[in-house]
């Protein structure tokens, strides 16, 4: 597996995992968007300062599984959140998020100042909070009723990771 900053190669893929009912379900994503839409944001990513969009592709022949994001920055208080979205049932457990997130992460305390990384998970993705805590997140809290999926209220689960903590537990 490969990160690589997104750019216009990676707008297939990006529709292709937008348009998955499940990944739009772990995600929380409602909403459509259409073709033009996703070129135009893979083609303007390398212009953002204040955010890292990051494709991850297959070692073998850079196909798109998905994408791992760092964005939200907050420059004073040196905190950004995390993003990951794999691009469908095929991808899910082969452990391409857990490595896209340790490597995101690695980059984040080991290159940058920042102090502070989170994210959200709807308690149902299970399979997801997992991998997180692996990578040295902690829960932090419960946004209750956060999403209405199909007509049921979900709770989303807070965690964070410190570059403290994540540099003392990778010696």
């Amino acid at each position: 597996m490969t990160l690589r900053p997104v750019g216009p190669e990676h707008a297939e893929g990006l529709w292709t995992l937008i348009n998955d009912p499940e990944t739009a379900r772990l995600t929380g994503s409602h909403g459509a968007v259409d073709r033009a839409a996703i070129a135009l944001w893979c083609r303007t990513r390398a212009d953002q300062d204040d955010r890292l969009d990051l494709a991850i592709c297959a070692a073998d022949d850079d196909a798109y599984l998905g994408e791992v994001v760092l964005n939200d920055l907050d420059v004073h208080n040196l905190s950004c959140n995390l993003r990951i979205a794999l691009s469908g049932p095929q991808v899910y457990g082969r452990g391409y998020g857990g490595e896209a997130i340790r490597l995101v992460l690695d980059h984040a305390f080991t290159t940058t100042d920042l102090h502070r990384v989170e994210l959200e998970v709807f308690t149902f993705n299970e399979r997801a909070a997992h991998v997180y805590r692996r990578a040295g997140f902690v829960e932090e809290g419960v946004r209750r009723d956060a999403l209405r999926w199909e007509g049921h209220w979900h709770d989303a689960v807070v965690m964070s990771v410190l570059a403290p903590d994540w540099l003392a537990a990778r010696v």
